[in-house]
C-alpha cells in the first residue's frame, strides 16, 4: 500500500528539514521525501497549505487503566489522542492496582495492541504500590517493556530509596520521572501560594515546594550518574535548577505542559474546578521562566498531563474536586493559538518538543519524517479556526479550562503506521 502526501510544508526536527514537498509512504513506512515525487500507483493526498510532522508524542497521560476506566479507558483515551494529533502516548501508573508488575505491564501492552488506533507506551511504578518504600521490580518491567518508572502523583520521600532506584535503573538506561513536591509544604493546599490565593481566602501550594524536590532529586541523579525526569515543571526557581544541573553534565531532562505555559492562577475560579491541577498554575514569571526554558533548551519536551475525571467528581467545590483536566485534544491548538500565532515560539522548536525529542529521551523508534521510519504522521492547519466544545470530545473527560475558548491551528489527520485513523477531527474505523 502506497500513499502520496502532496505539497505539505514538510517539517522533520531530527535533521532541521523545513520546506514544501511531497512524502511518499510505503508498507506503513516512509520511503521517500522531495519535490515532485512520482505518484505512481500512490493514493496522492492533498496537503498543499498544510505542515506535515512527525506524529506527535506525549510521555506523561493518564488513560487510567486498570481500575477507573469510568474515568478513561484505552479507547477512549486513545480516540482522543489521534483526534490530537497524537500517535505516541506513555500512560501512568497511578492506576487502580499500581503498575508495579511485569505481568500488568504485559497485560497493558495486550490491551493496547486491542485498542489498536495509536501506541501506547507503559510507564510503571518506581516503588510498589508507590508506597514510596520499597523499589517494584522495576528489572522485570524493564524486560517486560515499560519504557520508564514512575511514582507520578507520589513525591517519593526517601531519599535512599529513590538513590537505590537511581542506582538499579542506571545498568537499564532507563529514566526515572519524578512528581517533584516536598508534600509537608503542600498538604491541602489547592492552588498556587499568592496574592491571588489570599484574596480568595484559598490554601496555597508554595514554588519552594517543587524547588526543594527538584533539587534534591537531581542531586541524587547526580550522585549516581543516572538519568532523572523532571514532570511538568512550573517554578521558575526549578527552571534555574534544571539549567544549572544541564550545566554541570548531569543527567536530567524536563517537561512543561501547555497550561503551565500559557496560563496563571489569576485564571483560578473558586466556582470552576476545571483549573484545579498538580502543580497548579503559577504567577506570570513563573509561565514567563517555563517558556523561556522551553526556548533556551532547558525544558526538553511539551507534555499535555492528559488526567481526566468523572463528571461527578469535578463538579465539587474546588477544595474537594480531584486535581487535572483532559488535554490531549485541545494541547496543539492552544500551543499554536497562544505561543506559535503570538511569536513567542518558532515552529520547529515547537514540533521538536512534541515529537523529535521525547522520543530521544525515551528511546522510542518514533518522532522522525527520515526514510525508513515508521509512517506515523500527523497532518497540521494552523490557520483553523475553531471552538473547544467538551460535547465533541473523544476523551470521558469533559472539564477543561479551554472549552469555549476559540483556537487558531489544529492537527486534520493523523496517521499511524501509515493508516490514517484520524481526518478533519473525525476518528476512522
Amino acid at each position: 500500500m502506497k500513499q502520496l502526501l502532496k505539497g505539505g510544508r514538510i517539517i522533520n526536527p531530527e535533521n532541521k528539514f523545513d520546506d514544501v514537498a511531497d512524502l511518499l509512504i510505503e508498507d506503513g513506512k516512509i520511503k521517500a521525501i522531495g519535490k515532485g515525487l512520482a505518484a505512481g500507483d500512490a493514493d496522492i493526498i492533498d496537503v498543499s497549505g498544510k505542515i506535515v510532522t512527525p506524529g506527535l508524542i506525549d510521555m506523561h497521560v493518564h488513560f487510567r487503566e486498570p481500575g477507573q476506566e469510568a474515568k478513561e479507558d484505552f479507547v477512549s483515551g486513545s480516540k482522543a489522542a489521534a483526534a490530537g494529533g497524537y500517535t505516541t502516548v506513555a500512560t501512568m501508573p497511578n492506576t487502580k492496582p499500581v503498575v508495579d508488575t511485569a505481568a500488568l505491564v504485559r497485560s497493558l501492552q495486550e490491551r493496547a495492541r486491542e485498542a489498536g488506533l495509536i501506541h501506547v507506551e507503559i510507564i510503571g511504578a518506581l516503588t510498589k504500590g508507590q508506597k514510596g518504600e520499597e523499589l517494584a521490580e522495576v528489572g522485570d518491567m524493564t524486560e517486560a517493556g515499560a519504557v520508564a518508572f514512575s511514582d507520578d502523583g507520589h513525591f517519593v520521600k526517601s531519599a535512599k530509596v529513590l538513590l537505590n532506584g537511581f542506582d538499579y535503573l542506571r545498568t537499564f538506561d532507563k529514566i526515572i520521572i519524578n512528581h517533584d513536591e516536598e508534600p509537608t509544604l503542600v498538604e491541602e493546599g489547592v492552588m498556587n501560594e499568592s496574592h491571588h490565593s489570599a484574596m480568595l481566602g484559598m490554601k496555597g501550594r508554595p514554588t519552594v515546594a517543587e524547588d526543594i524536590a527538584v533539587a534534591r532529586d537531581i542531586l541524587l541523579a547526580e550522585y549516581a550518574d543516572a538519568r532523572v525526569h523532571v514532570a511538568h515543571i512550573s517554578s521558575a526557581r526549578s527552571v534555574d535548577l534544571v539549567r544549572e544541573a544541564k550545566k554541570r553534565g548531569v543527567k536530567v531532562t524536563a517537561e512543561a505542559t501547555p497550561q503551565h505555559l500559557t496560563m496563571t492562577d489569576d485564571c483560578v475560579n473558586p466556582i470552576d474546578s476545571s483549573t484545579k491541577i498538580n502543580p497548579p498554575l503559577r504567577e506570570q514569571k513563573d509561565v514567563d521562566a517555563v517558556l523561556a526554558g522551553l526556548k533556551d533548551g532547558t525544558i526538553d519536551a511539551i507534555v499535555t498531563d492528559h488526567s481526566p475525571h468523572a463528571q461527578e467528581e469535578k463538579d465539587r467545590e474546588y477544595a474537594y474536586a480531584p486535581s487535572g483536566f483532559p488535554g490531549l485534544e485541545t494541547a496543539l491548538g492552544v500551543l499554536l493559538t497562544d505561543l506559535y500565532h503570538t511569536g513567542k515560539l518558532d515552529l520547529m522548536q515547537m514540533i521538536s518538543k512534541m515529537t523529535y525529542e521525547p522520543a530521544r529521551i525515551f528511546g522510542l523508534n518514533a518522532g522522525s519524517l527520515s526514510e525508513g521510519r515508521p509512517a506515523d504522521i500527523t497532518v497540521i492547519d494552523p490557520e483553523l479556526d475553531w471552538t473547544v466544545d467538551d460535547k465533541e470530545f473523544y476523551t470521558k473527560g469533559s472539564h477543561s479550562p479551554f472549552v469555549g475558548r476559540k483556537l487558531k491551528g489544529r492537527a486534520v489527520m493523523t496517521l499511524v503506521d501509515g493508516r490514517m485513523v484520524m481526518q478533519n477531527g473525525k476518528i476512522l474505523g
